[in-house]
């Protein structure tokens, strides 16, 4: 409707001998000019209409496509919850997980308190049920033969493994070493099979106060399964017999075909007449 307006004006003006004509032409110019720059408008205009249209489309696509994967996962999100809350839980038993769950809480606290009356001897550990002698004081430097208050506690502790819910258990005793070689003149020919014979030192005692005989297993590992770094002189915390409690019938398919076998000697090094002795 603008352009027959401006194109009547200076015609009419024209016609009315009114404008002369150079002003007609400078009114002609003016009048082109604002037309073509409504015309961009238009144009602009007519793409930002075209631009909207197309994000609406775009929008209205992304939509119905997350209504449709939606709808999809609603079959599915159930399934996920559950799965999830499974996990979840699992998690949670992991975390309570007690290792020595087939020790009763009386037999465990009875031998909580043994290792409190040895302190230093003797050590217990809840979680894994493993009972632990040092060796520095379990036996004499050089020996396999108990000292007095290793005699001691092997007695009690067999009390304790010989009635009640202790009966119930195998008994496997396992000895260790540090990596000091033997001394000239030993009589073992290695770490293994003096550990092996400390633990069997252990099981004869245990056996001399009650514990059924057929009822224990001994091995040595000598120095091949140390707890700590050994120095110059090994380490006290490597020089130890441990005691394993298996519940019966989990013990007996795992016990067949097994015994303590000698590893390799470690390597030969002088040794001198001051080196401590295990």
């Amino acid at each position: 409707m603008r352009r027959p307006l401006l194109l009547v004006a200076p015609i009419a003006l024209l016609a009315a001998g009114c404008v002369p004509q150079e002003k007609y032409d400078d009114l002609l110019t003016a009048y082109r000019a604002k037309e073509q720059q409504a015309m961009a408008s238009q144009r602009e205009a007519d793409r930002l209409r075209a631009n909207e249209e197309s994000v609406r489309r775009q929008m209205q696509e992304y939509a119905n496509k997350l209504a449709d994967a939606e709808g999809q996962l609603g079959d599915q999100s159930g399934e996920i919850a559950t799965l999830r809350q499974e996990y979840q839980d699992f998690a949670e038993r992991v975390s309570r997980l007690d290792f020595n769950e087939q020790i009763s809480s009386e037999l465990n606290q009875r031998l909580v308190d043994l290792s409190l009356r040895y302190p230093g001897l003797l050590t217990y550990d809840e979680k894994t049920g493993l009972i632990q002698f040092a060796s520095d004081l379990t036996f004499a430097m050089g020996s396999v033969d108990l000292s007095e208050d290793a005699r001691t506690a092997i007695k009690a502790l067999a009390g304790i493994l010989d009635g009640g819910d202790g009966v119930g258990f195998e008994i496997r005793v396992v000895g260790h070493t540090d990596n000091v070689p033997l001394r000239s003149g030993s009589i073992y020919k290695s770490n293994v099979q003096l550990s092996a014979q400390r633990a069997i030192s252990v099981r004869d005692a245990l056996v001399k106060d009650g514990v059924a005989p057929d009822r224990i297993m001994v091995g040595g590992y000598g120095e091949y399964r140390p707890v700590a770094a050994n120095g110059p002189r090994g380490s006290a915390a490597n020089r130890r017999v441990e005691i394993f409690l298996v519940a019966t019938g989990e013990a007996a398919t795992a016990a067949e075909g097994t015994e303590a076998t000698e590893a390799p000697s470690p390597a030969s090094r002088p040794t001198t007449d001051d080196e401590p002795l295990k």
